[in-house]
């Protein structure tokens, strides 16, 4: 295990990138960000590992999102913070975010880049931007529209409202909402679940689903992901697991 912040872990093919600050909320600062990404190339390079978790350590705040200092020195900038939203919204593999407690202005992105998300009762997200003078890019406020939908978009961002943890999972930002004891057994039981899946499906489809949802669907691309899967081993596996009535086995190939 690194001692970076955030730091990288794995078990078996489930890895986790872990915000370890929490004296400061586990801001972010451009050094962070840096190595935030680095840790996303290693995983997306280990073909061993099939889901993602990104979680914080703390008791109070998953993330507050970017430094304010740095952005005040221009030392960090919306265009910065993008290349990680950008990075890990395009990890190949399920990505999972466990926030372990409230989410502020960049966190909220974070958390949103991943395919599911899971709070702790208790928690609040609130994005300042419309406090502070930023403009979030059209790929952010994507990510906003995509999960909340344009009503309480507008809310979050355009009059800077908070959601408390109820409202959190009503409006589509949180999947499921449990007590903190839960949090742990709750993402490791998802993690394994979705790990345990043939990959190159799995893969496959969040992969056409990112490009149906940017508007930029490659028909060939999507064609041949089909073709690979149906050409795959794991296929024939899964068919043979299910006529056995046994787990499958998948390999990803």
């Amino acid at each position: 295990m690194s001692k970076t912040h955030p730091y990288l872990a794995t078990d078996g093919a489930v890895a986790r990138i872990v915000l370890d600050r929490p004296e400061r909320h586990n801001a972010l600062e451009a050094e962070d960000l840096a190595t935030f990404r680095a840790h996303l190339a290693s995983v997306e390079a280990d073909q061993s590992i099939r889901v993602l978790v990104v979680t914080g350590r703390g008791a109070e705040t998953f993330c507050s999102g970017a430094s304010l200092d740095q952005i005040e020195s221009g030392e960090m900038s919306g265009q910065i913070f993008e290349t990680l939203t950008e990075d890990l919204a395009s990890a190949r593999m399920p990505t999972i975010c466990a926030l372990n407690g409230s989410a502020y202005g960049g966190g909220t992105e974070i958390a949103l880049c991943c395919d599911f998300r899971i709070g702790v009762v208790g928690s609040r997200m609130s994005v300042p931007a419309a406090r502070l003078g930023i403009c979030y890019p059209a790929t952010g406020l994507r990510r906003y529209l995509d999960a909340l939908g344009p009503a309480v978009t507008r809310r979050v961002m355009l009059a800077a409202e908070q959601l408390d943890a109820e409202e959190m999972l009503t409006s589509g930002f949180l999947d499921r909402l449990v007590s903190a004891e839960e949090l742990g057994a709750t993402t490791d039981e998802l993690a394994l679940h979705l790990a345990g899946l043939a990959p190159l499906a799995v893969q496959a489809m969040k992969r056409i689903l990112r490009a149906l949802s940017l508007g930029a669907l490659d028909e060939e691309e999507t064609k041949a992901l089909v073709i690979r899967c149906d050409a795959s081993e794991d296929l024939t596996e899964g068919l043979r697991a299910r006529r056995e009535g046994r787990t499958a086995d998948f390999r990803g190939r």
